[in-house]
């Protein structure tokens, strides 16, 4: 079985607008064994939509369009859907109630343009909207299956996941199991030769690479006749790339970030954290409030941008600034301890460097970062060298500074239990 995504919309032609979504419904079919041939975006214009519609159709089981399905004239995907298969639009009473309730509770009173949103292709299944009014629909016809999705990552996402994530998987006559070995501080290359005789003799399960920013994902897949088989080709794959990888694996939990497992390990531990940023200018801190429970270790974030605020904020010596400049070794360490003792926390990330594009000299580059990890009394402090541009090295530095923050913590906890 194999599908093929038509995301529509003139807004992501011009580059106004990200298109997300292709990504997040090519890796999600992927996982369901679906193979994806073929992606394009086409802007809001019926005679393209069509013309797209009966390449697509000559060549997919199943077309995934998200997009236009909105009250506006140029809102026009399934309107097309419905002309290429000769269908009229009828309104789905369902939808229609769904609308006047969402209006209802915001106490809005719609337009008219809104009750188009209702209309669906007939012999169309509505797939309910739990986050705006535009419902999805899935079309089944002899030639291929048509799933319509909303636009908005917020609205397509969850109607994904919940609900046409099981459609699809109820298409298929066996069952695909995957486990992600997340790991860091091995680059991808290294980690794809430590692998090299398991994917060299692989068959079912599968195993590819993923290079990540700062990390290597390894999935492991496996296609069975039912899940519990499935799950138990998986299993001794993994168990050996636990042994390969020791403590490199932050996780083999698909929805765990890194910021979620340096957290878990503060939590695990009754440990809290502060966070010393120059350059990352809060990137860090960022990542951990972004995962829920934060409040539990998280006691503040300081954005030391300027050397004053270095000095003012978390006491990083005036001599010392002089002497290395704020872009060193010596001031990393001082914001790391400073940070732990202004905040009375038991761990504290520090981040200085350049980003760039200017300020690098010959002595010290662009992409120059000095990331620290204070830990209960004990400060060490890494330099990195990175590459590319200013979101790039900021980026590279948040994640890296998660990564040391992780060994150190780890390393302490070693110490403690074993001595």
């Amino acid at each position: 079985m194999n599908a093929e995504i038509i995301c529509v919309g003139t807004e992501l032609l011009l580059g106004n607008i990200v298109n997300t979504n292709a990504a997040y419904i090519s890796e999600r079919i992927s996982r369901l064994g679906i193979a994806c041939y073929n992606q394009c975006v086409v802007g809001d214009n019926m005679e393209r939509c069509l013309a797209q519609l009966k390449e697509s159709s000559s060549r997919s089981d199943i077309i995934i369009l998200s997009g236009g399905l909105g009250p506006t004239e140029d809102d026009m995907t399934k309107e097309a859907v419905a002309q290429f298969n000769k269908l009229p639009l009828v309104e789905d009473k369902d939808s229609r109630k769904s609308i006047e309730e969402y209006f209802a509770k915001r106490n809005i009173e719609p337009t008219e343009n809104n009750w188009k949103q209702a209309l669906l292709p007939k012999g169309a299944k509505a797939i309910p909207n739990a986050n705006g009014t535009a419902p999805g629909m899935i079309l089944e016809t002899k030639n291929c299956t048509y799933i319509l999705l909303p636009g908005p990552p917020g609205e397509l996402e969850p109607m994904f996941e919940t609900q046409v994530m099981p459609y699809l998987a109820s298409l298929q006559s066996g069952v695909l199991f995957s486990k992600t070995v997340k790991i860091v501080g091995v680059g991808e290359s290294k980690a794809e030769t430590m692998i090299k005789d398991m994917i060299d003799a692989q068959t079912n399960p599968t195993i590819a690479t993923y290079a990540k920013t700062g990390e290597v994902h390894i999935r492991v897949t496996s296609y069975a006749s039912d899940e519990k088989e499935a799950k138990k080709l998986v299993k001794p794959v993994v168990k050996e790339l636990k042994l390969r990888f020791g403590n490199s694996i932050y996780s083999t939990d698909e929805d765990v970030t890194l910021e979620r497992a340096v957290m878990e390990l503060l939590v695990s531990n009754s440990m809290s954290l502060c966070t010393v940023e120059s350059c990352t200018g809060g990137l860090i801190s960022s990542r951990i409030v972004g995962e829920s429970g934060a409040s539990e270790i998280l006691k503040c974030g300081f954005v030391t941008y300027s050397n004053k605020s270095k000095r003012k904020l978390v006491g990083v010596k005036k001599s010392t600034l002089d002497k290395y400049g704020a872009v060193s070794k010596q001031v990393a360490s001082e914001m790391a301890k400073g940070g732990a003792n202004v905040s009375k926390s038991d761990v504290c990330i520090s981040v200085t460097g350049i980003a760039g594009p200017d300020g690098g000299t010959e002595e010290k580059p662009v992409g120059l970062v000095y990331i620290g990890c204070y830990v209960k009394g004990k400060t060490t402090v890494k330099e990195f060298r990175f590459s590319g541009n200013r979101n790039k090295i900021r980026n590279l530095s948040a994640t890296n500074a998660l990564i040391l923050a992780r060994e150190c913590i780890l390393e302490y906890i070693s110490k403690v239990n074993f001595g």
